[in-house]
């Protein structure tokens, strides 16, 4: 089979698995979103959204972030990994907010990446989640898929999202990173790969032998 039969098959399998697939973080804006998925970084979703539940209760908007303060954020998400720098980045980013967009998260990918705490991951995930711009973020679970894969042989993130985004069609690409992450989170994981449950282990040249 060749790789973009092998490739329209895979994600044609997603598809039918899962039409329509969702961040798993939970945020009802854009600014919760977006603050979401900041935190998100090194800690997972479900640690992630047991913080925000009270945290975004207390602080919808940029506005009432920045009331709230630093200690009244880190005493909320002092649960997740590096609470303390994101903290001071939530007061940071939610102060230019409201400086500089009005109190409205600004969507566009060179003003989203300007703000404290968002990378170019960051940026993506909310810009794809919002339908604003199909974008595929590289996390860990991304990488490793996509190399098990085959989809990309690069070294580093910004080079893999570069190979999937020439390599995926443009029908399944604001879709894909949905697929590729929720796969390696409950399928291809990192030390025990779940081949013999896994919906696309025919097409996968790093299966395991037993499959």
């Amino acid at each position: 089979m060749r790789k973009k039969e092998r490739i329209a098959a895979i994600f044609t399998r997603f598809e039918v698995e899962t039409a329509h697939p969702k961040t798993e973080l939970r945020y009802f804006s854009p600014f919760t979103l977006v603050a979401a998925v900041a935190l998100s970084a090194q800690a997972t979703d479900v640690g992630v959204n047991k913080a925000t539940e009270k945290l975004f209760a207390d602080a919808p908007d940029a506005e009432s972030m920045v009331a709230l303060g630093l200690e009244g954020i880190m005493e909320r998400i002092k649960t997740i990994g590096l609470y303390r720098n994101k903290a001071k980045n939530l007061i940071a980013m939610s102060q230019i907010i409201i400086d500089q967009y009005k109190g409205e998260l600004p969507l566009t990918r060179e003003a989203l990446q300007s703000l404290p705490g968002v990378g170019r991951k960051t940026a993506s995930v909310v810009l794809n989640e919002l339908g604003i711009e199909p974008a595929i973020a590289v996390d860990t679970h991304v990488f490793r898929v996509a190399h098990r894969l085959d989809l990309s042989r690069a070294k580093t993130p910004d080079a893999v999202e570069l190979d999937l985004t020439a390599a995926i069609p443009m029908a399944w690409l604001s879709r894909a990173h949905h697929w590729l992450i929720l796969h390696g989170r409950y399928v291809c994981q990192a030390r025990k790969p779940r081949c013999a449950a896994c919906l696309i282990a025919d097409l996968c040249p790093s299966r395991q032998s037993e499959v």
